[in-house]
């Protein structure tokens, strides 16, 4: 790990800024691939480096530029992945001085006149000093559209003088045509052991003390970036002067101390609002930002779910033991169910404690409703209830929910006025079971459609039998998928035309998918099958050979010719003479 000539003071992140490949943390499958790559003599023209912030991207290429142009102590190295820090590039390079290193932000120089003017005007010429020509561009997807055209025959065939080195936090705004130029290096979020020990060592090379939970604090609060992590160390360090404490670390960042969130967290889920709005009021007036504890406990909740799944997730370093410990318990207790609904409601939360005037007060009535709704059963529990609850029978049906809903609850009591009806039972006549209307007499779906087709209404019968699926069935249920021509509102009218028909409501439920053939379906084929059976028949083969264009235009059965035949004569028996007058005088 180098450190620059003092000049006043140096931050951190900048004092203790990678040198060497050997000096970057966390980046080992990039740093093997260029140290191989440069022992080969496969040296890419132009590189593409993209991670989150702080991950080393411009460190990278700063490295890259001086093991590109490293002459070595002695005047005589080539490019290697281990610069020597010492000699006249090396030293250029580090201080941003070198001519034939040119660092440029795109965000400042977007369009294709800087372009022009500082690459591709200039790129025929070779290094005046070093071995390679080299451009450094950040935040490459700031450039325009026509930045990036102008660049690309430059890019894809540039002098053999010449790299580039880009980086970039945004690689899907990069047009794939410069991709496809580049080599791509992904730079990933440094694990949070790695950056706890690499804090540790910067706050013993500084010569301060700093508490482990503290530097778990900043790691936690860093995400994976280097330069965020270095940053809040140093100021950490300040703030401390010296001694670095947890407490301080919190009040720096303005953080709850994560085991009083997690009291929290445990009154709400007990649904102790006078105990959890004590808890918040309590942590407010100890400095904690209402936005941030409600962060926390978005993150103790996310926590919570991952390690219910895997018990692996709890061993996090930037967790404390008791922490840890506490979070197993709760995740054993805590249905999943719970968990989804309390992340639900705090990503709401959170919403609104922004758009609120004032945050505290958003902050109590989220907590308000977080432990009202703690206890509440899953909407699949408050089905199995109301399904085990039996229905008055005799009454109104329920207007109560949609005709899908699977089970109504119990119906309206109906209200009579005068005197009680005569007869005995009374209250006790009132409060005995009920039982609702027997079910078992439509064991089919074909006894539901032969219900429908005595109740004449035609249109339904033809939608049932030509736009539905059977999936599966059961008295008083029935799962069905629906064709693609379907009406919208055939689903109710099925379940009100079955409510009133049998007295009861029926669960119908649409599926996506798994549905049988229509009855349309079912009767064509079954049309299908007759006719290549009477096809098949003897005498038909005669028929059909004699006469070649023939068709078969209808099939009769032995009973439709009786019971046709027998209406025939019936009609064709005389009425007898009937004279008689009722009002004739006898």
């Amino acid at each position: 790990m180098s450190e620059t000539p003092d000049s006043g003071y140096q931050v951190l992140a900048r004092k203790y800024r990678p040198a060497t490949f050997a000096d970057l943390i966390g980046q080992d499958a990039m740093v093997r691939t260029l140290k191989n790559a440069f022992e080969a003599d496969r040296i890419a023209q132009a590189f593409m480096l993209t991670g989150i912030r702080g991950t080393g991207k411009t460190t990278t290429a700063r490295i890259i530029a001086k093991g590109l142009n490293c002459i070595g102590a002695d005047g005589e190295g080539g490019p290697t992945t281990d610069p020597c820090g010492v000699c006249e590039n090396c030293v250029a390079i580090a201080e941003g001085r070198h001519v034939d290193v040119m660092e440029m932000d795109a965000a400042s120089n977007t369009g294709v006149q800087n372009i022009r003017d500082a690459i591709i005007e200039t790129v025929s010429y070779r290094a005046a000093q070093a071995r390679y020509k080299i451009f450094i561009i950040d935040e490459v997807h700031m450039l325009s559209t026509s930045a990036f055209n102008a660049l690309l025959k430059t890019l894809e065939e540039p002098p053999a003088h010449v790299k580039f080195l880009f980086a970039t936090t945004e690689i899907r705004k990069v047009p794939v045509t410069v991709l496809s130029r580049c080599q791509r290096f992904d730079l990933r979020r440094i694990e949070p052991e790695v950056m706890i020990a690499h804090l540790q060592r910067v706050a013993g090379l500084e010569g301060a003390e700093i508490a482990e939970d503290a530097v778990a604090l900043i790691t936690r609060a860093a995400e994976g970036s280097v330069r965020d992590a270095m940053s809040l160390l140093d100021q950490a360090i300040a703030h401390g002067a010296g001694e670095t404490t947890a407490d301080q670390v919190r009040a720096m960042l303005g953080l709850a101390d994560r085991g009083r969130v997690m009291d929290l967290f445990e009154a709400i889920m007990a649904g102790d609002a006078a105990k959890a709005l004590d808890e918040l009021s309590a942590q407010y007036a100890d400095g904690a930002d209402p936005v941030a504890v409600l962060r926390d406990l978005a993150e103790i909740t996310h926590w919570l779910s991952v390690i219910s799944i895997t018990t692996d997730a709890a061993e996090d370093p930037t967790i404390a033991p008791d922490e840890r410990a506490r979070g197993l318990v709760l995740a054993e207790k805590l249905p999943m169910r719970v968990l989804t609904r309390m992340w639900q409601m705090l990503l709401k939360a959170l919403e609104e404690v922004a758009m609120a005037p004032n945050a505290m007060m958003a902050a109590e009535m989220a907590v308000i409703r977080l432990t009202h709704v703690a206890d509440l059963p899953s909407p699949g529990d408050l089905v199995k209830k109301l399904a085990e609850t039996p229905r008055p029978a005799g009454g109104p049906p329920s207007n109560g929910g949609g005709v899908g809903g699977g089970v109504s609850g119990p119906g309206p009591q109906a209200r009579t006025g005068g005197s009680a009806p005569l007869g005995g039972g009374g209250a006790q006549a009132a409060l005995a079971p009920q039982t609702g209307p027997d079910l078992s007499v439509y064991p089919t779906f074909a006894s539901v459609v032969a219900l429908i087709e005595s109740a004449r209404d035609i249109k339904l019968l033809i939608e049932v039998k030509t736009a539905l699926r059977l999936v599966s069935y059961a008295p008083g249920r029935l799962e069905v998928e629906v064709t693609e021509t379907a009406p919208r509102d055939l689903i109710p009218r099925l379940g009100r035309m079955l409510q009133t028909a049998t007295g009861a409501r029926w669960g119908i439920t649409v599926a996506s998918s798994g549905g049988g053939e229509t009855i349309q379906e079912q009767e064509q084929a079954a049309q299908r099958a007759v006719e290549a059976e009477v096809t098949k028949h003897p005498l038909m083969q005669a028929v059909l050979s004699r006469f070649p264009n023939a068709r078969i235009a209808e099939i009769r059965s032995h009973a439709d010719l009786e019971m046709e035949a027998a209406a025939t004569a019936l009609e064709e028996i005389p009425e007898e003479a009937d004279d008689w007058d009722p009002f004739e005088d006898e």
